[in-house]
């Protein structure tokens, strides 16, 4: 029989049975795609993951009282609590101590919270913070009009505040914030300047926020029960790592933890975020790498017993067609 003939008989049979046709085309269909479906999404979100991180300022890392991405179950989180909170106090000690980084600052955050001028507010989703003039560098917040906080403003407690490019669309259409008085939380504040616009962070705006001077911050919002976050910036990549040992020295120093005890703080940095990422990630992609392979296998069973029973409906057919040689 001419190969000819065997492909116009095997499309014959394909157009015969047409509803079989479709199924076992739809069984392979579903079990290539659901592969490439699941890992494109983890492709993406760890893309999109490292992208974010990428836009976050270079050669930093942060001490806090929680790590960045906490694990364990609730145990872990009471062990985490029970730690003592970082005090203003020991942000200055360390301050002091660690004078051969480019960069330290201190900030504090308050999530939710509406900013109004005039009859005009914004949604209840604004993030407030308090911080010192370094950790603007640290965070790379960039002023674009007006001035950014100094060191006076954090000494006299100044009621001043910076303001998101979100907020400025929001309060202030083809008006200039900087000198107005905004409300945040009901207490008014004066605007000293504007801040450039970030990179979105996973999807997310980042321009939804009010920065104040930390002292200010802790008149509004108190000191009891709220942790400060500490911000360091090395002077290159080279002396990052340094930097790093020494800070977890002077930290345990300031914060009388004895030796053999564990850290009674945290420290992360964009690389540590990233490799905690990729510890989670890891196991989800075999899981989503094993379901589509049951997805491809329960496929190719439907496509067997499609075909068997092909066969079988032809077995007479056959033994004729070889009896006729």
């Amino acid at each position: 029989m001419k190969t000819t003939e065997i492909f116009k008989m095997s499309f014959q049979s394909l157009r015969t049975n047409k509803l079989r046709t479709f199924l076992t085309v739809l069984g392979v269909v579903v079990g290539i795609f659901s592969i490439i479906v699941i890992m494109t999404i983890i492709t993406m979100l760890q893309n999109s993951i490292e992208s974010g991180l990428a836009s976050l300022a270079k050669n930093t890392f942060q001490i806090q009282k929680y790590p960045a991405i906490m694990t364990g179950g609730p145990g872990a989180r009471d062990k985490y609590r029970n730690r003592k909170d970082i005090t203003l106090d020991e942000f200055y000690q360390f301050k002091e101590k660690l004078n051969d980084a480019k960069f330290v600052g201190a900030e504090q955050w308050q999530y939710g919270i509406v900013v109004q001028y005039g009859n005009k507010e914004t949604n209840p989703n604004i993030q407030v913070a308090g911080m010192t003039e370094e950790a603007l560098e640290t965070n790379e917040m960039i002023t674009q009009f007006g001035r950014p906080i100094n060191k006076t403003d954090v000494q006299y407690t100044n009621n001043v505040c910076l303001l998101g490019k979100d907020i400025v669309d929001k309060l202030f259409l083809n008006i200039d914030p900087v000198g107005q008085v905004v409300r945040v939380a009901g207490r008014p504040l004066t605007v000293i300047g504007t801040l450039e616009p970030k990179q979105a962070l996973f999807g997310q705006s980042q321009d939804s926020y009010v920065i104040m001077p930390i002292s200010t911050f802790q008149t509004m919002y108190g000191k009891r029960s709220r942790s400060i976050n500490i911000t360091v910036m090395s002077n290159s990549q080279a002396d990052y790592n340094r930097v790093i040992e020494a800070s977890i020295g002077y930290m345990r120093t300031i914060r009388n933890v004895k030796p053999g005890e564990d850290n009674n703080f945290d420290i992360f940095s964009n690389e540590s975020i990233m490799g905690q990422i990729n510890n989670i990630n890891e196991p989800i992609k075999i899981g989503a790498l094993v379901i589509s392979l049951i997805a491809l296998l329960a496929a190719g069973v439907g496509i067997m017993n499609i075909m068997l029973v092909s066969v079988t409906e032809r077995t007479r057919e056959i033994g004729i067609r070889k009896a006729i040689g």
